[in-house]
């Protein structure tokens, strides 16, 4: 079997078209709807689960209490962590202050 060239490419324009689909909805009920239908339960209850350890992460509170407060796993809560530390921006530009959901 032949290897790709690039493995990461199709990945990244897949990623990049993804982007700039939801860049094109209108409101949080239009992303809404586009997540329910692009993702199954367990991937939006992972996607769901990163999101809501965001703010209390900016906010210090250590991971076992966050843990204990949401149900989260440590390792999941380490690994948003090290995305808010070294990831891209993403997290803190969906923090922007103003957005429902925002950090204080």
């Amino acid at each position: 079997m032949k290897k790709p060239s690039n493995p990461k490419k199709p990945l990244k324009a897949g990623v990049e078209a993804l982007a700039q689909a939801f860049a094109g909805l209108k409101n949080a009920e239009q992303v809404y709807a586009f997540l329910i239908d692009l993702c199954t339960p367990a991937e939006l209850e992972a996607l769901a689960d990163r999101w809501q350890v965001v703010e209390p992460l900016t906010r210090g509170v250590p991971y076992r209490q966050i843990h204990d407060d949401t149900g989260v796993s440590v390792t999941t809560i380490g690994r948003v962590a090290r995305c808010l530390e070294l990831g891209t921006g993403g997290y803190q530009f969906a923090l922007k202050p103003g957005r429902k959901g925002a950090a204080a």
